[in-house]
C-alpha cells in the first residue's frame, strides 16, 4: 500500500520501495494536497501555500500535478482503489485514504488516545504508535510560510502527545522511566506549564520529592523573568500538595476489558465529485454538537434513486472515520428492494453480531433486540450509517440512546416522522449540479468531454444529472472511443420519447431509463435478455451457473455475458465469480421483464432457476453428507449445468457462498406459487443448517413452515418442523424445541411415516436431556432406536445409539454408553460418513474419560477432531477440544487444558452455542483448580452457572454448582461432563 510520510522529509513509499517525490515544488504541491487529504484544495491555496502568494500560471500548477499523477500510477500494487489527483470544480483533491497519510494517522491515534473511559497502558500503547510515525522534523525538505506555519502546528502537537504519554506513562507506576526525556523535553521548552507539571509528578513518583519542588521554583522564576508572570492554579496546587504530602503515589487502575471496534463502511466510489456544501453541512451538523451533546445527531439524507445518496453518505464517512474511534456500523436495509426489504429486527441481528454479542445472546423480540443494541453502544463514539431505508418505522429501531453516537440515513422517503418524533435532520439532496456532473463526465471519460463541451452538457442533461446514469453513459462512452459525444447524444435523443420507464409526473426516471435502454441497446439481445431476467433473481448476488439456468444458457455464455454487463455498469463485480445489482437497475430490470407478453417466458426463467437451485443444493449435500443422500427426495431433471464441487470443501464452501440467496429464493418459492421447492430446500438443507447456523436455518424452515400449511400438507410441516426444533436447540431454546418435535411427531404419526416419526422422537429425546428430563429422553430415544432397526435405517440407527448414549451418560451409565458409541461407530464406520465417525469417536472418548482410560480417550478425541477441521464442522470442533481439555486436566497438564478450553469457548462464541459456552466455562473452571487457582476457578464457574441457568441447562448448571463448591473448598476430584 502506498503511503506518504510529511512527519519529516517529504516522502512517498510504494510497499518497500522509495518513490522519487521530485522538484521541492511538486513535493510541496503535494504536501499541501496531502494534508487535506480526500478533500478538494482551492487553486487559489495551492498557489498561496507553495508559491508564497506569488499567483503562478494556471499551467504550472498543472505541469506538477501531471507528474505527481505519473508518480502515482507507477507505484501500482493491489489497492482497490489506488489514489491519485482529481480535479473538482476549482481547485485539486488527492483521492486517497487518510490513513496511508503519517499525519493523518498519527491524528486518529492521538484522538483514540484521548478517550477518558480508555484504560491507561492502551492509552500509552496507543501514544507510543502514534509518536513512533515521527522521521524528524515535519515538512524539513521544504521551505516558506507554510511549510514553516505547518511545522510549528505539527511540533505543537507532538509534544500534547508526549506529555500525553508521559501522564499515561506516570499513572502506570513507570514514572522513573520518564524522568530523563522530560528532563530533555522541558530543556527546549522551559515554560510549557503542563510539562512541568508532569515532570513534579515523575519526579515525585521517583521518590524524589526535593527535585519535583525545586523544578516548580525554576519554571516560576523562568515564567517571572520571560513573561512577567505567575504560574497558573493547577501548578501551584500541584505544588502545594507536594509540601503538604499530600500527593499520592500513582497507582495503576484495572484495565478495562477490550472491546471490538466494527469498522463496517464499504468502499466508497471511485472519482466521488462534487458534493462541498452537504459535506460541509454534514460536518456542522456531527461536529458543532459534540461540545455539548444532548441527543443523537441524526442526518437523513433524501433523494431520488440514484442521485447519490449512499455515495455522499459512504464518502463523508470515510472521511470522518478516524473520529468516532469505538467503530462505524453500516447496514443497507433494501427498503426498495421488490423482494428482500431488511426487517428492523434483522438488521439488529447484525448490529449486535458486529457488537461481538454472540448469536445466541441476541433476543428473538425486536424490542429487545434494540434495548440490547442501544446497551452496547452506551459510552462509545460511533458512527452508524443506515442505507436505503424505507420508512421511519424501519429505522427507528436502530436509533442509539446514546448522545455519543452519530447516525447518518439515506432514503427516497422524506421520513416526516423521523424528524417529527425523533429529531432527525433532512439533508435534500438534489441532482448534480451542471457543473459537477461535466467534471464527473470529464474525470469518466476523459479528453472527449473538453473536444465537444456543448455534448457533454447535453449528456449530462439527458442522464437528469443522476451520478449513477452518468457513470452508465460515460462507461458506454468510453468503450466506443470512434464515436464522437454527439453522435452519442444523438442516439440517446432518438429514443427519448420511447421510453417512459418508471416515470411519475417530472419525474427524472424517464431520462434515466432511456440510458439504461441506450446501454441495452448496444449489448447483444441475448445479454440484453439475460440482464431483463436477472431482475427474477431475488438474492443478493449470483453467479454464471444461477444466470445460465435464468437464461437457458450454457455457464460459459452467462459468464461472458456478466462480464460485458459489469463493463457497462449493469451489475458490479463481488468477487472473481460473484456479481450484484445496484437496487434501481433491478427494479429497471423487474419492470423490463414484468409485461404480461412476457409472462410465459418470466414464469419459465424462475422455473429453471428454482429447478437448478434443487439440483444444485442436493449435489452439494450430497458431496458434503454422503450418508444422507439415500433420504433425499430425486430432484426431477432440469438440465441446468451444477458447479462441480470435487470434495467435501468445495461443497461446503458453495453451500457457504449461496446460503444468503438459498434463504431469498426459500421466501421468493413459498410466495410465488412454488411451495413445494419451497419444502424441498427445507429437507434437503437440514443437516447443513444444523450444523451452527441456527437464525437462517429458522428463517428458510420457517418459509417451509408456511408454504406447508398453506398446501395442506401435513408432511411437510412436520419436516420443516423438525428443523426449527433444531434451531431452537442451536440456540438453547430448549422448551421451544421439545414443543415444536412433539407437534412433528404428532404430525408424522397422522401420515404414518414412520421414519419421519423416529427422526421426532430422537429430536425430542435431545431437547429432554437438555432439559433435565432424563427418564423421558431415554424412553424416547429407545423408541426411536427401535423403530430405526425394524425399518432397516442404518444411518437413523446409528445416530439414534450416540443420542440414547448421550442421556445414558448423563445419568452416569457409562458401560452401556460406550457399549452404544461403538455400535453406532461400527455403523458409521460401514457407511463411510466422515461425520459421523467424527461424532462417535468424540464420544467414546468423552464416556473413556469418565471410566478413567484418558489414553484411549485421548487418541479417540484426537482423531474426532482431525476429522471435523477436514470437512469443515467448526462446532464438532469445539466439542472435540473440549473433550480434550478435560482430558488434560485429569491428566494434570492444565496448561493445555486451558488452551484448548479457551479455544472452544471461542468457537462455540462464535456459533452462539450456549450450551457449548457453559461447558468449555466449567472445563476453565476445573483445569484452574487443577493447578491451584481457585481465583479464577470461582469466576469461571459462576460464568458457566449463569450461561447454564438462562438456557435451562440443568445438567451443567449442576456441575457448575459443584466446581462453585469446590472451588470454595478447596482442589478436590474433578471428572468433567
Amino acid at each position: 500500500m502506498l503511503q506518504i510520510r510529511l512527519l519529516g522529509p517529504v516522502k512517498v513509499w510504494a510497499a518497500d520501495r522509495l518513490l522519487d517525490a521530485g522538484s521541492p515544488r511538486q513535493r510541496a504541491v503535494l504536501a499541501v494536497l496531502a494534508m487535506e487529504a480526500g478533500q478538494p484544495v482551492p487553486l487559489e491555496s495551492i498557489a498561496d501555500d507553495v508559491w508564497d502568494g506569488t499567483a503562478p500560471a494556471a499551467q504550472t500548477v498543472y505541469v506538477h500535478i501531471s507528474r505527481i499523477r505519473r508518480m502515482l500510477r507507477k507505484a501500482g500494487g493491489s489497492d482497490h482503489r489506488p489514489p491519485t489527483v482529481l480535479r473538482p470544480a476549482g481547485g485539486y483533491q488527492l483521492d486517497i485514504d487518510p490513513e496511508q497519510v503519517d499525519v493523518h494517522r498519527f491524528q486518529r491515534l492521538v484522538d483514540q488516545a484521548n478517550r477518558p473511559e480508555l484504560a491507561e497502558g492502551e492509552r500509552a500503547q496507543l501514544l507510543h504508535d502514534a509518536l513512533d510515525l515521527w522521521q524528524g522534523t515535519p515538512l524539513s525538505d521544504l521551505q516558506g510560510a507554510w511549510a514553516d506555519r505547518m511545522r510549528w502546528v505539527w511540533h505543537r502537537k507532538r509534544l500534547d502527545a508526549m506529555i500525553g504519554l508521559a501522564q499515561a506513562e506516570v499513572r502506570l507506576g513507570n514514572a522513573a522511566a520518564v524522568v530523563g526525556p522530560l528532563t530533555d523535553l522541558i530543556a527546549e521548552h522551559p515554560l510549557v506549564e503542563p510539562l512541568a507539571a508532569v515532570l513534579m509528578q515523575a519526579l515525585h513518583g521517583s521518590g524524589r520529592t526535593a527535585e519535583a519542588l525545586d523544578r516548580y521554583a525554576l519554571t516560576r522564576t523562568l515564567l517571572a523573568e520571560s513573561l512577567g508572570i505567575n504560574p497558573g492554579q493547577e501548578l501551584q496546587r500541584l505544588h502545594e500538595a507536594l509540601l503538604r504530602g499530600e500527593l499520592e503515589q500513582p497507582s495503576v487502575p484495572p484495565a478495562r476489558p477490550r472491546r471490538l471496534v466494527p469498522a463496517q463502511l464499504p468502499a466508497g466510489v471511485r472519482a466521488f465529485t462534487g458534493r462541498e456544501t452537504e459535506l460541509a453541512e454534514l460536518d456542522r451538523r456531527v461536529f458543532d454538537a459534540e461540545s455539548a451533546p444532548k441527543a443523537v445527531v441524526i442526518s437523513a439524507i433524501e433523494g431520488t434513486a440514484g442521485v447519490g445518496k449512499t455515495a455522499l453518505a459512504l464518502h463523508w464517512a470515510h472521511r470522518v472515520a478516524h473520529r468516532f474511534p469505538d467503530g462505524q456500523l453500516y447496514v443497507d436495509l433494501r427498503g426498495y428492494d421488490p423482494d428482500l426489504p431488511m426487517t428492523a429486527a434483522d438488521a439488529l441481528a447484525q448490529f449486535l453480531l458486529a457488537l461481538d454479542v454472540a448469536q445466541a445472546d441476541i433476543p428473538i423480540d425486536v424490542d429487545a433486540r434494540a434495548a440490547r443494541y442501544r446497551t452496547e453502544v452506551v459510552g462509545r463514539r460511533m458512527l452508524i450509517v443506515i442505507d436505503n431505508a424505507a420508512s421511519a418505522e424501519q429505522i427507528r429501531p436502530l436509533l442509539p440512546g446514546a448522545p455519543s453516537c452519530a447516525v447518518v440515513v439515506t432514503s427516497r422517503d422524506r421520513l416526516a416522522g423521523l424528524v417529527v418524533k425523533d429529531g432527525a435532520r433532512r439533508l435534500d439532496l438534489d441532482l448534480l449540479p451542471a457543473a459537477d456532473a461535466y467534471t464527473l463526465l470529464r474525470t469518466l471519460i476523459g479528453s472527449r468531454v473538453g473536444d465537444d463541451p456543448v455534448a457533454a452538457g447535453t449528456l449530462a442533461t439527458q442522464c437528469a444529472r443522476l451520478p449513477l446514469a452518468l457513470r452508465v453513459a460515460a462507461e458506454l462512452a468510453v468503450t466506443r472511443p470512434d464515436s464522437t459525444l454527439a453522435e452519442l447524444v444523438t442516439e440517446l435523443a432518438d429514443q427519448q420519447h420511447r421510453l417512459s420507464l418508471l416515470q411519475v409526473g417530472d419525474d427524472p426516471y424517464t431520462t434515466v431509463g432511456a440510458v439504461f435502454g441506450w446501454s441495452l441497446r448496444h449489448l447483444s439481445e441475448d445479454v440484453a435478455d439475460i440482464f431483463r431476467l436477472l431482475g427474477l433473481h431475488p438474492g443478493p448476488v449470483t453467479d454464471a451457473y444461477t444466470v445460465a439456468a435464468l437464461a437457458d444458457v450454457d455457464p460459459e455464455r452467462a459468464r461472458k455475458a456478466l462480464n460485458q454487463l459489469a463493463q457497462v455498469h449493469l451489475v458490479h463485480r463481488i468477487d472473481a465469480d460473484r456479481y450484484g445489482m445496484h437496487d434501481l437497475l433491478r427494479a429497471y430490470a423487474t419492470s423490463l421483464i414484468g409485461a404480461d407478453e412476457l409472462s410465459a417466458h418470466r414464469r419459465a426463467a424462475q422455473q429453471r432457476l428454482f429447478g437448478y437451485c434443487l439440483a444444485a443444493t442436493t449435489a452439494a449435500m450430497n458431496r458434503l453428507y454422503p450418508a444422507d443422500s439415500h433420504g433425499r427426495l430425486a430432484v426431477p431433471e432440469t438440465g441446468a449445468a451444477v458447479p462441480a464441487l470435487d470434495d467435501s470443501g468445495a461443497a461446503r464452501r458453495w453451500l457457504d457462498a449461496e446460503r444468503c440467496n438459498l434463504v431469498a429464493i426459500s421466501g421468493q418459492t413459498g410466495a410465488a406459487g412454488w411451495a413445494e421447492h419451497t419444502m424441498r430446500l427445507s429437507v434437503i438443507l437440514y443437516r447443513y443448517l444444523a450444523g451452527g447456523l441456527p437464525t437462517d436455518a429458522a428463517v428458510l424452515h420457517g418459509h417451509a413452515r408456511d408454504a406447508a400449511r398453506r398446501l395442506g400438507d401435513l408432511a411437510g410441516e412436520a419436516q420443516a418442523l423438525l428443523g426449527l426444533g433444531g434451531a431452537d436447540i442451536q440456540l438453547s431454546q430448549y422448551a421451544s424445541a421439545a414443543a415444536r418435535f412433539e407437534r412433528s411427531c404428532e404430525l408424522f404419526r397422522q401420515v404414518h411415516d414412520s421414519i419421519g416419526e423416529a427422526r421426532a422422537l430422537a429430536n425430542l429425546g435431545a431437547a429432554q436431556a437438555r432439559l433435565g428430563d432424563l427418564i423421558h429422553s431415554v424412553r424416547n430415544h429407545a423408541q426411536a432406536l427401535e423403530a430405526f432397526r425394524r425399518l432397516g435405517d442404518r444411518t437413523g440407527e446409528a445416530r439414534a445409539l450416540i443420542s440414547l448414549s448421550v442421556a445414558e451418560r448423563q445419568n452416569g451409565d457409562y458401560d452401556l454408553c460406550a457399549h452404544h458409541i461403538r455400535q453406532a461407530l461400527e455403523l458409521h464406520r460401514q457407511a463411510d460418513n466422515q461425520s459421523g465417525i467424527a461424532f462417535a469417536l468424540t464420544n467414546l472418548g468423552t464416556v473413556e474419560t469418565h471410566l478413567g482410560e484418558l489414553g484411549l480417550a485421548a487418541e479417540h478425541l484426537r482423531h474426532g477432531l482431525d476429522l471435523f477441521r477436514k470437512i469443515g464442522n467448526q462446532q464438532g470442533m469445539a466439542y472435540a477440544l473440549d473433550r480434550l481439555g478435560i482430558v488434560h486436566t485429569q491428566s494434570d497438564d492444565s496448561d493445555l487444558a486451558v488452551q484448548h478450553h479457551e479455544r472452544a469457548l471461542e468457537l462455540f462464541r462464535q456459533s452462539g452455542d450456549r450450551h457449548g459456552q457453559a461447558l468449555a466455562l466449567n472445563g476453565l473452571g476445573e483445569a484452574a483448580l487443577q493447578s491451584g487457582n481457585a481465583p479464577d476457578a470461582l469466576t469461571h464457574h459462576k460464568a458457566a452457572l449463569a450461561v447454564a441457568t438462562s438456557v435451562g441447562d440443568m445438567d451443567q448448571q449442576a456441575r457448575a454448582h459443584a466446581g462453585v463448591d469446590s472451588a470454595q473448598d478447596g482442589p478436590g476430584d474433578l471428572t468433567g461432563t
